[in-house]
């Protein structure tokens, strides 16, 4: 069997957008990104990030409204090869009358029967019995706050699932 996939968000995770807006987080970098917007984005990212999700025991891939963009600005300051990333193509943003997130749906099409986690700040418990009814393999929906970032114990949950999983 494969190893499982895991699916990562920018903002929020690697990016701790939501913390004070006047005081980087300890450890972290600030890029200016200019994504298609008018004024650049801040992003505060952790240079030590990458290693440490490398060292994970998944396959890594961008589930983020950056999509490919994420390997150009996100991948190079955290330390990650070019990954594979779930294009989001017309679900970008749309709104599901069930309470769904719009990334949720495309997430599980991706996955094709895979055991995967998936590191968001936006998942509620509709995401979980979305993926629930419709995805045969386990799951890990793992929130992360999007004041903090991701955090040690976060590595270790996503190892404690990982060995859960048949080899």
């Amino acid at each position: 069997m494969s190893r499982p996939l895991l699916y990562l968000d920018v903002d929020g995770p690697l990016n701790p957008y939501a913390a004070k807006p006047s005081k980087r987080p300890a450890g972290y970098t600030t890029i200016r990104a200019s994504v298609g917007r008018e004024r650049p984005l801040r992003v505060w990212l952790h240079p030590g990030h990458g290693a440490a999700l490398l060292r994970l025991p998944y396959d890594l891939c961008w589930a983020t409204t950056w999509m490919a963009q994420a390997n150009r600005w996100i991948a190079p300051v955290v330390g990650l090869p070019e990954l594979p990333y779930v294009d989001f193509g017309e679900t970008l943003f749309a709104h599901r009358a069930d309470g769904v997130h719009w990334k949720t749906e495309a997430i599980v099409a991706h996955a094709a029967g895979r055991p995967f986690a998936w590191v968001d700040d936006e998942q509620s418990p509709a995401d979980t019995a979305y993926v629930t009814a419709h995805h045969p393999a386990p799951a890990l929906l793992h929130h992360v706050s999007p004041r903090l970032g991701l955090r040690e114990q976060d590595f270790t949950t996503l190892t404690e699932f990982a060995a859960t999983l048949p080899a």
